[in-house]
């Protein structure tokens, strides 16, 4: 039985297919249509789910499910324009138009997309709730045949937070917060207050914290939360404008928070660095109240994460150290793009009430590696078309040396192979890689090759059975979703980090990783297995065996503003516009300097500097 998984129309829309509760593909469209967070309907991802399961015009998909209820969601929003009527007419007049032409037609818009490639639909088109798939992707491909399930993000139909249990193969919300109040929209609203982009910015909100006091975090409590022992709280909307308005805050927000909202690309200040860390640290207190609530409630030892607030992998890393579960699990793709997994599952599970085991340790996402493959042929093909120039390392041992010691002697390496990964995270098949323990490597990256802001930090790549040797972690994090501390014996001028400033702590020297420990001492951990990544895993091998590190820098191939690279043309443009010192694409491996001139030269980067 072959269900195939749609989120769109909001942000980070992609879809799955799912073969006898198999994953066999997921995609976000935003990686083939080059629009970064793309909401489009995903038909690019759905024409690639298709051909990686051998779909060709004239079949018969078996089920259809989408990751969300429509005519709920519109309901949800019409009361709240009745409800706060007549501020939010600008919004409403907004909204409508894209509602009535296109969201409320959903079913229709599916069906003629699938006919237009030749596929019709054999059962029905779902519509599962839009925290039910969430709570589905966390669940059904975990590890664990009982759980928690914690969904947290900014608003599905209703519901903004719950709390399920999964049994089996059945999932069922126990709790739920309701709209307006809701963890997501207040962590986005700081990120709006703050400069930062609501729904992509959140991340560099996250990492902007460490650099703060919490100073905020009593007016927070005082004026804008009214949170509960159970981690349930409402929201005081005299300070938000979400509801009336066109902009996450308002005045009110302003005057209690010592001025207006920063102002994008303008020079950071010490003010909002404290307001990340006094927002972060709310966020951590009502996770882990919720979580305690809902151990209590249910009596499971294992819990499971989705929606947005999930990826704050500052927050889970807390959970995991002092939460009540002897051990979680996070969905890589939590946002609105794991939707599609989790409702074509639900389908599987819930509709066709197909059973489901658990062996308690490996989980069924494969890595998140779900998403295109080139092979050597094509990237042969496609390299001698143009005329770029490299050289293959058929040997996959001598490949991964080439690369390690070339990261060894400080180069700057993009990495194109195997399988596309599904979510945010690039873990080791579209990444930038690099030595962590080169103390200029952080800024090299973040200003000639990523293009962002110089406080954002990165994360390392390590081997698995190293984890514990770097990080106060004694668990496996494949999924770059858990923020653990730099072991003490590694650490240096800990005493002496709160009393330097900004700039100065960017450029410390923090450890014997610099370019990977963030200025809490902290960092954001990938462990790489042998078996879910061979090609990735002998690469960090073959550096360990050369410097005796077996860990290193892993940031996403693309550059701010644009969305992962997918395929080797985008990962050569990518290259080619930034300083990186060497491309691998697949077992071919290119030297900047042996490129023929690049011709685009688009003045689109500009380095961020914080003075």
């Amino acid at each position: 039985m072959d269900i195939l998984g749609i989120s769109a129309y909001y942000h980070d829309s992609a879809a799955c297919l799912v073969r006898d509760g198999r994953i066999l593909a997921a995609a976000q469209e935003e990686r083939f249509t080059r629009k970064k967070h793309d909401a489009d309907f995903p038909i690019n991802a759905i024409k690639y789910c298709l051909a990686e399961a051998g779909w060709a015009a004239g079949g018969r998909l078996d089920a259809v499910a989408f990751y969300d209820k429509p005519v709920l969601k519109f309901a949800r929003i019409l009361e709240t324009y009745f409800s706060t009527a007549p501020k939010g007419l600008e919004s409403f007049l907004m909204a409508m138009p894209l509602w009535l032409r296109q969201k409320l037609w959903i079913p229709l818009e599916i069906e003629t997309e699938l006919e237009k490639l030749g596929i019709k639909v054999k059962d029905d088109i779902y519509f599962p709730e839009h925290h039910e798939t969430h709570a589905a992707s966390a669940f059904y491909p975990s590890p664990f045949q009982r759980a928690v399930i914690l969904t947290l993000d900014g608003v599905g139909e209703w519901a903004t937070s719950t709390v399920g249990l999964g049994d089996g193969h059945r999932v069922d919300i126990l709790q739920e917060l309701r709209f307006p109040h809701s963890l997501g929209l207040l962590y986005s609203a700081f990120t709006y207050f703050t400069g930062f982009k609501v729904n992509s910015g959140e991340y560099k909100l996250m990492g902007l914290a460490p650099y703060g006091n919490p100073v905020y975090k009593d007016r927070i409590y005082e004026h804008l939360l009214d949170l509960k022992l159970d981690g349930s709280f409402r929201l005081n909307q005299k300070y938000f404008g979400y509801l009336d308005g066109l902009t996450m805050t308002n005045g009110h927000f302003a005057e209690l928070f010592d001025g207006p909202a920063r102002q994008p690309e303008s020079e950071i200040s010490q003010r909002e660095m404290d307001l990340a860390r006094s927002v972060q640290e709310v966020t951590e207190e009502i996770v882990l109240r919720m979580a305690r609530h809902a151990h209590e409630t249910t009596g499971c030892e294992q819990a499971c994460l989705a929606g947005g607030v999930a990826l704050n992998c500052v927050a889970n890393g807390r959970l995991l150290r002092e939460g009540p579960f002897k051990d979680i699990w996070i969905q890589p793709a939590a946002g609105d793009a794991g939707g599609a997994l989790g409702a074509a599952l639900s389908v599987w599970h819930m509709f066709k009430e197909q059973p489901r085991t658990a062996d308690g340790q490996h989980d069924t996402m494969q890595g998140a590696y779900l998403g295109p493959a080139f092979d050597d042929d094509e990237i042969a093909e496609f390299l001698e078309h143009h005329g770029y120039v490299s050289e293959r390392y058929a040997d996959a041992a001598k490949r991964a040396h080439r690369i390690a010691a070339l990261m060894a002697e400080g180069k700057v390496i993009g990495c194109f192979q195997g399988r596309m990964e599904f979510g945010p995270r690039a873990l080791g098949n579209r990444s930038i890689i690099g030595d962590a323990r080169s103390p200029q490597m952080q800024s090299i990256m973040n200003l000639k090759i990523k293009y962002r802001e110089s406080f954002r930090p990165f994360a390392p790549s390590c081997l698995e059975e190293r984890g514990s040797d770097f990080f106060e972690l004694d668990q496996p994090s494949p999924y770059m979703l858990l923020v653990a501390q730099v072991r003490d014996e590694r650490c240096h001028h800990k005493d002496e980090a709160a009393s330097t400033s900004m700039r100065e702590r960017i450029n410390q020297v923090r450890s014997d990783v610099p370019a990977i420990t963030h200025v809490d001492y902290s960092a954001r951990i990938q462990t790489v297995n042998a078996t879910t990544n061979p090609e990735y895993y002998a690469i960090i091998k073959a550096f360990e065996e050369i410097t005796g590190y077996g860990i290193i820098i892993n940031t996403s191939f693309n550059v701010r503003g644009e969305p992962i690279v997918c395929t080797p043309e985008d990962a050569y443009r990518c290259f080619m516009r930034t300083e990186m010192d060497y491309l691998v694409l697949g077992s071919h491996v290119l030297e900047k300097a042996q490129q023929p001139p690049w011709q685009d030269k688009t003045e689109w980067q500009k380095d961020y500097v914080l003075d």
